[in-house]
């Protein structure tokens, strides 16, 4: 297949999942080589989407009234990175265009994925268990365990995370959680990916697909990565507020998630003793 699939090509081999999901790319507009390559990735999968330009933080500058940049500092303990803000921002722009449309579902991709072969049948799979979650991790950049709640596919799973999980590269949304993401998370007090790890806090329920359909490389030319030491401040300079903060999420985090995973757990108990009870019956 060409480098840039066509229109044409693209509807001709559209899978049956896509018809049920808004698929939403993020891209620079100088970034053509990601996107050539993201075009082609989901033409082959047979994924539909629409690109959203993303806010280049090239072009950023400061103070701005969707970044508070003393939550910023009291909560990351880190400067302003215009990069990052960018990301942050070109997410809540593909949540709010979702919610300007008529879809049920989400799915929200940056444009430095390695893709499985299995995606469209896992997407299928998890509407199935769409009562199941407001967001859908597809990535991570952790290796945080996973703990299984209940099968997916043939080789994939729903799991909860207990601790916090870096990466914000594929995932699938409700309107409830893209919501969120528009109105709550702005204005910017967090990097984006730590801020979608806090949806406990409004009483929303993220799963994660273990072993996740999507990779989420570490790319040597990202421009968060790369300057990314420049932001960083000395431990002695640091607000003396971070460590309160993030300990305080994580027990937050962690008390919430289990709570879920215990219910998970306990329900699942319940529910094979009465579906093995229904099979010897008939």
């Amino acid at each position: 297949m060409n480098m840039r699939a066509t229109a044409a090509d693209v509807v001709s081999a559209v899978h049956p999942v896509s018809l049920r999901i808004k698929t939403y790319l993020i891209n620079l507009d100088r970034a053509e080589i990601r996107r050539f390559r993201m075009e082609r990735l989901l033409a082959e999968i047979g994924i539909e989407f629409e690109r959203v330009a993303a806010f280049d933080g090239v072009a950023i500058a400061l103070p701005r009234r969707d970044f508070d940049a003393k939550s910023y500092l009291r909560r990351h303990g880190r400067r302003p990175n215009p990069f990052e803000i960018g990301c942050y921002l070109s997410h809540v722009e593909c949540a709010r265009k979702f919610l300007a449309s008529d879809g049920e579902f989400a799915l929200i991709l940056e444009d430095d994925l390695d893709i499985d072969d299995d995606f469209a049948e896992v997407l299928a799979a998890a509407l199935e268990r769409k009562e199941s979650w407001d967001i859908l991790r597809l990535s991570t950049v952790n290796r945080g365990r996973k703990h299984r709640v209940t099968p997916l596919t043939a080789s994939r799973s729903l799991a909860i995370a207990l601790t916090r999980e870096k990466g914000s590269g594929a995932y699938l949304v409700n309107r409830k959680a893209a919501g969120w993401i528009a109105d709550m998370l702005l204005p910017m007090r967090l990097p984006y990916d730590i801020a979608l790890d806090l949806e406990f806090d409004e009483g929303l329920r993220a799963c994660f697909v273990d072993p996740v359909p999507v990779s989420q490389r570490a790319d040597a030319h990202s421009q968060i990565q790369a300057g990314l030491s420049t932001y960083r401040i000395g431990r002695r300079r640091r607000p003396w507020s971070v460590l309160p903060y993030r300990a305080a999420a994580e027990a937050r985090r962690f008390a919430a998630r289990f709570i879920r995973l215990v219910a998970w757990r306990m329900r699942g108990q319940k529910d094979g003793p009465a579906a093995a009870g229904s099979l010897s019956k008939s």
